[in-house]
């Protein structure tokens, strides 16, 4: 499943659900209300772009910073050193583009690694767990949601600042400097990409620990450039900014499917609550100790009083396709974690089956470990899912079994059939079948009974 992207970028609707903007929150007791004579950030100067002896590592020509603009980042990257703590180990490349050039720059950054075929099988993943209708425009919205409402980002790959240019170096485009000048700072203490192993690879093989990292990451990033906000912001940085949201608009992420809504919003919003928890323990010195000890799950980011000792049960499954068929290939095989336990009975794309947040958050939390694996057979269409979560406790595990029925009943519209620890849904297309017993529940859905019993018979105990 593709969660979010590995380019750090803000988006500014971020911060307008966010609702920072405005808030006061608690920030470190020695932060200055200015910029003061201690360490500062390494400042760029206002030259000429690279020559021909000094390409560009973007495929726009690096436009000219004038005083006035270079002054002025300066400012911001002391301002968040002073602040955030962390110490730079060398300037960062700052590229101007037009709002058209970001907006293509993070698009094909996005779609470079993201092809057609991986969008596919994710449509193919989303829809059998109920989150997406079968064919749907996932990279159309991908592509329109990247294209709405972004101020500037910070490339880790390049290790590049891309501002946009032409329409002023105003409030709402210092605050989200100050944000990816944070991104910038972890990436030179911490490596986001080898230190942290947040990267395509690393995340294909485990998105549940990529989503906490990046978690983690944004969260870091919203805390600081709040910190920014209160301390640093002003007058007129802060008029611009109330001018700004109070007509900005997003008609593209307000019309996504909510559960896609709500999961871009896990890093910035759960994420910064988890940042803030680490704060109010123990400071900044505690946040940077979250970089050395990464949490590793969403629920340690939903539970930060479960981080960093509470770990994801390893939990295997069998190999699959052998077995059913060579027709049949794996279209995936990760880990849901809470969070995606919560999404797929809370915001499912049949709306009368979604449960209410407090019985789906409720049913989610216990989750002690999971795997799942998607499988499609590319001759007959078909697909097939199985998820064996171990829960924490026999009860968080009757618990889910519960709420799933209910879920289920409605979604695929009959009663389970029940028969000893198994409950049966049967439909024109497919049956369904949850298996529970003790601290464990299996999960499966298939085309028809035949298939859905030979998975059964490989990882039912």
């Amino acid at each position: 499943m593709h969660r979010g992207y590995i380019i750090i970028v803000i988006l500014l609707l971020n911060s307008l659900a966010c609702g920072f903007i405005g808030t006061t929150i608690q920030t470190p007791i020695n932060t200055p209300t200015k910029a003061s004579s201690g360490t500062q950030a390494p400042t760029i100067a206002a030259t000429p772009g690279p020559t021909s002896e000094e390409p560009t590592k973007t495929p726009y020509p690096t436009s000219v910073l004038d005083s006035q603009l270079t002054s002025e980042i300066n400012l911001i990257q002391t301002q968040v050193v002073e602040e955030r703590g962390l110490q730079p180990e060398h300037p960062v490349g700052v590229v101007l583009l037009s709002p058209d050039e970001l907006r293509n720059n993070v698009v094909n950054d996005f779609f470079a690694d993201y092809t057609d075929e991986e969008s596919s099988d994710d449509v193919l993943e989303l829809s059998i767990i109920g989150l997406l209708p079968p064919g749907f425009d996932f990279r159309g919205l991908y592509t329109d949601l990247l294209s709405e409402g972004i101020a500037g980002y910070y490339d880790n790959e390049t290790q590049e600042m891309f501002v946009v240019q032409g329409q002023g170096f105003q409030g709402p485009e210092r605050m989200t400097y100050s944000h990816e000048y944070t991104h910038a700072l972890q990436d030179q203490n911490y490596d986001i990409k080898n230190g942290l192993n947040y990267n395509d690879d690393a995340c294909e093989i485990d998105s549940e620990r990529c989503a906490a990292i990046q978690a983690l990451i944004e969260g870091d990033a919203y805390t600081s450039e709040a910190t920014w906000y209160q301390y640093y912001a002003t007058s007129q940085d802060k008029h611009q900014i109330d001018v700004f949201y109070s007509s900005l608009k997003t008609p593209v992420f307000d019309s996504a499917p909510d559960f896609i809504k709500d999961d871009f919003m896990f890093a910035p919003m759960q994420g910064t609550t988890f940042v803030q928890d680490l704060f109010n323990s123990g400071g900044w010195a505690a946040v940077d100790a979250a970089y050395l000890n990464p949490p590793v799950s969403t629920e340690q980011i939903l539970h930060p009083n479960l981080y960093p000792s509470d770990k994801p049960i390893p939990v295997d499954l069998p190999e699959l396709t052998s077995v059913l068929g060579d027709s049949w290939r794996e279209v995936s095989h990760n880990q849901m974690g809470e969070w995606y336990t919560y999404l797929i009975l809370a915001r499912g794309d049949n709306a009368q089956a979604r449960l209410d947040d407090t019985t789906a958050q409720a049913a989610a939390a216990g989750w002690g470990g999971d795997e799942y694996a998607v499988l499609h057979n590319d001759t007959t269409g078909q697909t097939s899912f199985v998820m064996k979560t171990v829960w924490d406790t026999a009860n968080d595990a009757e618990e889910f079994a519960s709420a799933f029925e209910k879920y289920a009943n409605t979604r695929f519209g009959v009663p389970a059939a029940k028969q000893g620890d198994t409950s049966t849904w049967s439909y024109s297309g497919g049956i369904t079948t949850l298996y529970h017993s003790g601290d464990t529940t299996i999960w499966i859905t298939a085309p028809d009974s035949t298939t859905a019993q030979t998975i059964s018979g490989l990882v039912q105990p």
